[in-house]
Order: C-alpha cells, then structure tokens, then sequence
C-alpha cells in the first residue's frame, strides 16, 4: 500500500444461464476481464508513480494467481484475450501446473498487465485484492453461490459469481472500475 492508493468495488453476475453451470468458469473469467479491459483499457495498464508515467496496454497478459504448497506463484497467460478457448484453457492448464511443480520459466513470471485471483474455488465471496505495482488492477472472482430472485408470485433460484476488482485510485477512477465491471458482467451473462 506504499505503492498504490487501492480501492475495490464488488458487484455479483447472474450466471443462471450457463448450460448446467458446466462453463469453463476460469475460462468465462478470461474472456470478460477481456471485455472489461476493451471498455476500459485504462485498466489494463502500468503505472510508475515517482516518474507519473502511465503505459496503457492493448494486448491481455494476464496474471494468473495459483496457490500452491510454497505459497502464491502468479504465471501469466500472454496476449490472453485472443486465445481461442481451448487453446486458453491448455495454456491455463500448463502454467498451473508447472507452478505446482515450482518450475514455471521466468519469462512466463514477468509483466502481467493486469492479475486474476479466483480465490472463490476455495472458499471467500469477496476480497479487497492487493494490486502489485507496475499494475493497476486485479480482478477477483470469489465462490458461485445459489440465489433466490423474485419473480411475480414466488421466487426462482440462480446462481451468482460476485467478483471484485481491486485499482489504484490514482489512475482510474469508481466510474473506469464500475464500467470495467460492468463489461465483465455483461460477457459472464452470455448464455455462451
């Protein structure tokens, strides 16, 4: 925090429409920070704060967050908004695992551009992330829980991913962070 003036703002998406809730849910997680990067690239960006330079990126190298037995090691999925999905979820699957085995290459450990930590396939609804600087922000997707929504005369169930996204106020402001997650919530809504 010596670093970066944080601030976090949480929201929930309805993800009821997901084919049986089978979705690749990191997957789904990509793929919308990859929206909410496009709505707000502002977000996906570096920034030096004893030199006041901002480097906004184009292209998603996401960080990753794996907890392992040594501890949290955070590989990074490179130009991650591009990838098709399958060839997403191999490139997930490699680094995942090759932080496990503490033999992640250096090269796949430097300049994330922005952090996901989906801490929820654990336990936890929402965080308040740290953001490691040069970043601006983190994204956080806590445990998928069922939810009663009102309808006319009863209630129906859903179930709902909250998420978070953790920023530094000296760069973006509630409105960027808003829309970002809103964009986020937009794409994890798709049926597909």
């Amino acid at each position: 925090h010596a670093q970066v003036v944080p601030a976090t703002v949480w929201d929930e998406a309805d993800i009821g429409s997901w084919s049986e809730r089978k979705g690749d849910v990191t997957i789904r997680l990509v793929r919308a920070i990859a929206a909410g990067c496009a709505a707000e690239p502002i977000l996906n960006s570096w920034y030096d704060g004893q030199a006041m330079s901002l480097q906004t990126f184009r292209q998603l190298d996401l960080g990753i967050a794996v907890d392992t037995e040594a501890g949290l090691i955070v590989p990074v999925v490179r130009n991650a908004g591009k990838r098709e999905p399958s060839a997403l979820r191999a490139e997930v699957d490699r680094l995942k695992t090759a932080a496990r085995a503490r033999s992640v290459p250096l090269a796949d450990l430097r300049n994330p551009t922005i952090t996901l930590s989906n801490f929820g396939m654990m336990s936890g609804l929402q965080a308040a992330l740290v953001v490691v600087p040069p970043q601006v922000a983190i994204v956080g997707a806590g445990r998928i829980f069922q939810q009663a929504v009102p309808r006319e005369t009863s209630f129906d169930f859903t179930h709902v991913l909250p998420l978070s996204l953790t920023f530094d106020h000296r760069v973006a402001t509630g409105g960027e962070a808003g829309r970002f997650l809103k964009a986020m919530i937009d794409d994890l809504q798709k049926s597909a």
